[in-house]
């Protein structure tokens, strides 16, 4: 099996994670993470969609699903655990985490060494301005192809684009931390982060309701993105960027 790029600083001045297509290319395992509800919530779509891709894998891919908590500290643990029990055949890591708010699925291009919580997480802690990894680089860039990804899910028929912040709550924590983990311990191991939107149920009885994706759909478009991902060794370059 092919070696494939590690993650690398956001320092390093390349955002690109230089991962067409080869749909020949062994894919190894793949393992993605989604988060336990919080902030009072009954269901989060990111881990209703990873058991999903867990049950009903995309053609080709292996794949495995891993709740995370969502509180800082104990979620990296738990991403670190599964990352070692998946072996050395492991070549993917995708977390998945909720956006209240965004509209479509967003793959997520740079984490940032900084816990700073809004609210306080499911444990009661509540960070500010402290480093996810202290003496850590500033920023991971995604080792995902970014772009392929988004133009993979899009090719789906389910709505993505590029990220430009993954926030600086527990969803960056386990960004940045991920990132980290397979920088310094897991340099054949690419990994990323992508965000999905309130499923249906989860807005149904707000007034105005804020946008949704539901469940079934987010999972082909992830299956999609995933394919894409373990199969692509050089990103497309194709407009992704913001203005603001």
């Amino acid at each position: 099996m092919s070696s494939v790029s590690s993650g690398a600083p956001a320092s390093s001045g390349t955002a690109d994670s230089s991962v067409p297509s080869d749909s020949s290319r062994s894919s190894g395992k793949v393992l993605v993470t989604g988060f336990a509800p919080f902030d009072g919530a009954e269901v989060n779509p990111s881990w209703q969609a990873a058991e999903l891709l867990a049950a009903e894998p995309p053609a080709g891919l292996d794949i495995s699903a891993v709740q995370l908590s969502c509180v800082f500290g104990t979620a990296l643990d738990e991403l670190r655990t599964a990352v070692h029990a998946a072996g050395d055949d492991l070549r993917l890591v995708v977390c998945l985490g909720q956006a209240g708010g965004r509209t479509d699925l967003t793959v997520e291009r740079v984490a940032i060494n900084v816990d700073d919580a809004r609210i306080p997480d499911n444990a009661g802690r509540q960070p500010v301005d402290e480093p996810v990894v202290p003496g850590g680089p500033a920023a991971y860039f995604s080792t995902l192809p970014i772009k392929a990804c988004v133009a993979a899910a899009r090719a789906a028929g389910v709505p993505a684009s590029v990220s430009q912040t993954a926030g600086t709550f527990v969803c960056n924590h386990v960004f940045y931390g991920l990132a980290h983990l397979l920088a310094t311990e897991h340099p054949r191991v690419r990994g990323g982060f992508v965000h999905v939107p309130y499923s249906p149920e989860q807005v149904a009885a707000r007034h105005p309701a804020p946008p949704s994706l539901s469940v079934p759909d987010a999972v082909r478009g992830l299956g999609a993105l995933l394919t894409a991902a373990a199969r692509t060794t050089t990103d497309i370059r194709e407009p992704g960027g913001a203005t603001h």
